[in-house]
Order: C-alpha cells, then sequence, then structure tokens
C-alpha cells in the first residue's frame, strides 16, 4: 500500500513552511561550512612553513570539510524539492532543476578549462579530480527535482 504526499492548499499559498526554512539553514549552513574551513581553518598549506588552522578540530577533518559543506548544501536541496516548498512546486521546480544542472556544467567545465593551474580558484584547488563529482552532484540532485516536475 502506497502513501501518497498530500499538500494542502494552505502549504501551496505560505511561502515560508517549516520545509521550506529547514532546507534555506541546511544550504546556508553547507555554505558556511564551506567558506569557514577554506579561509579559517584550512590554514595555508602553501606558507613556507605551512601554517596550521583553528580550530584544530575541524582542521584534522581535513578534506572531508569540504564532503560535510557540500552534503550540507545538496541535502538542503533535495529537502526544498518537496512539493509544500516554493522551489518544489509550479515554474519553481524548473528553475530549480535546470540551476542545478547548469551549476553542475559549469562546475564540471570549469575544472577542464582551469585544470593546469588551478591554484587561483578557491576550493577548486583542494579537491582536485574530486571537482568531478561536487559536479555530477549538482546534476544528480537538478534529477531530484526532474522527478518531481509535472
Amino acid at each position: 500500500m502506497s502513501k501518497s504526499q498530500t499538500v494542502t492548499t494552505e502549504e501551496k499559498s505560505t511561502l515560508f513552511t517549516a520545509r521550506f526554512l529547514i532546507a534555506l539553514l541546511l544550504m546556508l549552513a553547507g555554505i558556511a561550512w564551506l567558506v569557514f574551513y577554506y579561509t579559517q581553518a584550512r590554514g595555508n598549506p602553501l606558507a613556507v612553513p605551512p601554517v596550521d588552522g583553528s580550530p584544530q578540530a575541524v582542521a584534522d577533518l581535513g578534506t572531508w570539510n569540504y564532503a560535510i559543506g557540500f552534503g550540507l548544501l545538496m541535502l538542503g536541496l533535495i529537502v526544498s524539492a518537496h512539493p509544500s516548498t516554493p522551489l518544489g512546486r509550479g515554474r519553481g521546480v524548473v528553475v530549480a532543476m535546470l540551476a542545478c544542472f547548469l551549476v553542475g556544467l559549469l562546475w564540471i567545465c570549469t575544472f577542464y578549462v582551469f585544470s593546469d593551474d588551478l591554484s587561483q580558484l578557491w576550493i577548486f584547488n583542494d579537491l582536485g579530480q574530486w571537482n568531478l563529482v561536487v559536479g555530477i552532484a549538482f546534476m544528480a540532485v537538478g534529477f531530484s527535482f526532474a522527478t518531481k516536475w509535472e
């Protein structure tokens, strides 16, 4: 027996539902984590001698910080694909789907164009070949929006 997702008229007319606010918080937390790690906790590995970041507990996670940040961002996008959120209904689905596809494509193209010298591109320079995974993850989130398109 399958459960059908019912969305009330009140949820469709309300812009800021609880699910939408949670999705926004997850996306903002992911972006904030990435920025904090790259600017503060990462330190400067190119300095001589290398400068350690702080707090040490976050710096010790190394590249797992990118998995945490991008994971929160992608989870927030997936949560926002529900019909009770503005991105999960009507034109929002198409806009979010196309945006995720384009961001993924641009991420991968940027990586390939600048792959000879990534030292000037934030986050790209630390991820290396994992940039392909990030681009494909954005596209996968786009497919989660595509399943909601009517």
